[in-house]
């Protein structure tokens, strides 16, 4: 209810900024149209979230109470399971922030479970490939998933993605794809470097 208000209200702040018949007007409106046609929770990713507090330490995690899971926790859950439960509680944020960020991002898809998804099917041309590596997903630590889960819900209600720049990309220390060359590094945490994909400028 909150994002599809926020959505309400940035779509009618822009139109009351149009003044009639001039290429604004136009450039204005299109605006608009686009802006109405994202979802209210991809909207309000856009949005600086609010500091809540949060220490990156398994002693603060341990003390939250958090909600239960959904459909889009639990899929998070489990690649922060198979993607980084060897990782400290900074560095579980941190790859739960790229997820988070792709969400967001109009070059992915726009739930957590799609992202995560992505490409699985054909083996090891996914995005993540504990998805398409051909080995069964089980969970045999139960009590790194509960750790995990944590972090997955807290993400989910919209925890501050404050440590990785807006990365939407991120390896280990011990690869170094071709893309890393490219792509603005914007964090080092544990054993994963984050990235951003370059800014591509528009030519007239």
């Amino acid at each position: 209810m909150k994002r599809t208000l926020l959505t309400a209200a940035l779509v009618s702040a822009l139109a009351g900024t149009v003044a009639a018949d001039t290429p604004l007007t136009q450039l204005m409106a299109e605006e608009i149209r686009a802006l109405r046609a994202i979802s209210g929770d991809r909207l309000a990713g856009y949005v600086a979230r609010p500091g809540t507090g949060i220490e990156y330490s398994r002693g603060w995690l341990a003390r939250q109470q958090v909600s239960g899971a959904d459909t889009q926790t639990e899929c998070l859950a489990e690649a922060l399971y198979f993607e980084a439960r060897g990782e400290s509680v900074r560095g579980q944020f941190a790859v739960a922030e790229v997820i988070m960020n792709r969400v967001d991002s109009a070059e992915f898809p726009d739930t957590v479970c799609g992202v995560i998804r992505q490409g699985t099917g054909k083996k090891y041309q996914c995005q993540f490939t504990y998805t398409c590596d051909g080995n069964p997903e089980h969970i045999a630590n139960q009590s790194a998933y509960g750790q995990v889960s944590k972090v997955a819900r807290l993400m989910v209600e919209g925890a501050p993605r404050e440590l990785t720049g807006g990365a939407t990309y991120y390896h280990t220390r011990a690869v170094a794809p071709r893309w890393s060359r490219i792509f603005a590094r914007t964090a080092s945490i544990g054993v994963h470097h984050f990235y951003r994909k370059p800014t591509r400028l528009s030519r007239n």
